[in-house]
């Protein structure tokens, strides 16, 4: 018998980061099984309306109730995906899974370049107010 993992403050985090990650390759998955041709109709209503929902500000249970907020989103957007899963060909999903893993990889490593582009900019803004001040 294996004794029992102790779940650490890192291992938790990790767990959650890599959830998150899963989390976002599913939702770009469902969005191009969406666009994709041999997906059913009623599959690609379904996809999109949990993308939406995946996305949007409004919930069934707003976000700022302790708890209960998030649950709603850690429970529907999931059972959502599952659902879609089960209703798009699975060809059809495993090489949306493939193209979606490609596009957050690729998104990942734009990300710094992004940031990097932010920074400037409110800098630039920054000093061009620092400037109008100091005249």
């Amino acid at each position: 018998m294996q004794p029992a993992r102790e779940m650490t403050p890192m291992s938790i985090s990790t767990n959650l980061k890599r959830i998150a990650q899963r989390t976002q390759v599913e939702a770009v998955a469902l969005y191009l099984a969406y666009r994709h041709s041999q997906t059913p109709w009623y599959a690609k209503l379904l996809a999109i309306a949990v993308v939406v929902y995946a996305i949007s500000p409004v919930d069934l249970i707003p976000d700022f109730i302790p708890v209960i907020g998030y649950l709603d989103d850690a429970i529907l957007i999931p059972l959502g995906v599952l659902l879609v899963s089960k209703l798009v060909p699975k060809a059809v999903m495993t090489q949306c899974r493939a193209e979606a893993l490609l596009c957050v990889e690729r998104a990942a490593s734009l990300k710094h370049w992004a940031a990097a582009i932010v920074i400037c900019t409110w800098l630039l803004i920054l000093l061009a107010i620092a400037l109008l001040i100091w005249k």
